[in-house]
């Protein structure tokens, strides 16, 4: 676990929001995991998704308190979560800024085509140069028309670690890019889910609030959670 909590990033959110519009502007490539404890345990098993993670081109975010908190245990001072759906929001705020484009893969179709709606609405001067729904078949194909687009932003919400290793296998094909996997993040965006209210943020229940609202997902996330905190106690 030190491996991982060495790397992910120990600013504050909003820095990190201007080191990646710094990143647009500039037309770098950066490609960015946003963690929580489920994505490192899933990364101790799956070998595959633990060298995309450990790569030096890899920046790793955290996305839940339980990172944060884990942080504090093995004494790596991470300040702040940074959710991938206020990190999502905010790449479109700087895309209608700055004119860019975007593409977004992944989730139902009907998802999909309403988060376009979303930003064609809400941020007029952003450009979503292509989608497609995370059905498809053919995820490489899809791949393959993103290469030949070159897009600004790429975000691709397939659910860890598909979303994460599609990315990092196709990243040296880019020249430039804000690359993202973004889990169920579209269906909050377009407004198909209602995201936990304010006061569950603040106080970091946000996850409560979905497995309240979802409660098959208890048993992976307890899973998961109480794995995490025993690997970590074994660490100190």
């Amino acid at each position: 676990m030190q491996e991982y909590f060495k790397k992910i990033y120990k600013g504050t959110k909003n820095n990190f929001y201007n080191l990646i519009k710094e990143n647009i502007i500039n037309q770098n490539k950066i490609f960015i995991v946003t963690a929580n404890p489920e994505t490192l345990m899933i990364a101790e098993k799956n070998q595959n998704l633990k060298v995309a993670l450990l790569d030096d081109k890899t920046t790793i975010i955290a996305d839940g308190i339980g990172i944060v908190k884990g942080s504090k245990i093995l004494k790596c001072n991470i300040k702040e979560t940074i959710p991938g759906v206020d990190l999502c929001s905010k790449l479109f705020e700087y895309c209608h800024e700055l004119k860019k484009t975007i593409f977004l893969f992944g989730a139902k179709k009907e998802v999909v085509s309403k988060l376009v709606d979303v930003i064609n609405s809400n941020y007029p001067n952003a450009i979503v140069c292509g989608y497609e729904n995370g059905y498809v078949e053919n995820k490489q194909a899809v791949f393959d028309k993103i290469i030949e687009l070159k897009p600004d932003v790429v975000l691709v919400a397939l659910g860890i670690p598909d979303q994460e290793l599609l990315i990092y296998s196709n990243l040296d094909k880019f020249e430039k890019g804000i690359f993202i996997g973004v889990g169920g993040s579209f269906d909050v965006l377009s407004g198909s889910k209602r995201r936990a209210p304010k006061i569950f943020r603040k106080i970091h229940l946000e996850w409560l609030y979905r497995l309240l609202r979802e409660p098959k997902r208890c048993k992976r996330f307890f899973s998961s959670n109480i794995k995490y905190i025993f690997k970590l106690k074994k660490e100190v």
